[in-house]
């Protein structure tokens, strides 16, 4: 488990503008359809390509499209899973769906706490969720927001105790961030062209990240999140 599979990952797609964008939770794709039944069509024709060669690959299906996730986190990326996305997107434009990466996003819930106050268990038992790592608590079926924890240093003052992370793809981020600027924001910290954290009029925060599609990470010092 390391960088070297989403790493790799990204430069499949620099290569091949895919349809797929990596966020902090691994490698995902929407396809739109034309319909439910031509949806679950597609979800069908995939589960029967695949079969056991992906145990982490989650799909959610819903009227007009497909969500496809290769891996639960970014970093369980490796090389085999460019194939795999090469083949769920052949068999997408068989059924004549196209993929929008504009709709995939993740978003996360960052929890910033020092170590003795860290408590990743009290989330887990409370939103019934289960563990990827160490740090953070996951939906067991894949629907709901990661809860990761963010680490601060003891001598750091704590701002804040909360925010949400936003992970989209690279080309969409400049676009939601005038939005969200318009919309009343401010921009608190920049990492550019990583990621932004912005706060509402009330100073609550939330760090739209482009970073991991394309982007070098923010250091572990910053407001920007990642899923493990």
């Amino acid at each position: 488990m390391s960088e070297h599979g989403w790493r790799f990952f990204l430069d499949f797609l620099d290569a091949e503008e895919g349809d797929w964008v990596v966020v902090h939770g691994g490698a995902s794709a929407v396809f739109r359809t034309s319909s439910l039944g031509s949806a679950a069509a597609l979800a069908r024709a995939i589960a029967n390509a695949v079969g056991d060669d992906a145990p982490q690959l989650l799909m959610t299906l819903s009227a007009l499209s497909v969500t496809v996730r290769l891996t639960r986190g970014m970093f369980r990326l490796e090389e085999e899973h460019v194939a795999l996305a090469q083949r769920i997107s052949a068999l997408a434009r068989e059924h004549s769906a196209h993929a929008d990466r504009a709709a995939v996003q993740e978003v996360q819930v960052a929890i910033a706490a020092r170590p003795a106050d860290s408590d990743v268990g009290f989330w887990r038992a409370a939103l019934g969720y289960d563990a990827l790592a160490e740090d953070n608590a996951i939906d067991p079926i894949g629907h709901s927001s990661t809860v990761w924890m963010q680490e601060l240093d003891e001598a750091r003052p704590l701002r804040h105790a909360m925010h949400v992370d936003v992970s989209l793809g690279r080309e969409f981020v400049s676009e939601r961030l005038a939005a969200a600027i318009d919309a009343g924001g401010r921009i608190v910290l920049s990492e550019a062209p990583a990621s932004w954290v912005l706060a509402d009029p009330a100073g609550n925060r939330v760090c739209l990240a482009a970073w991991p599609d394309g982007a070098e990470p923010v250091s572990d010092s910053s407001d920007g999140g990642e899923q493990r």
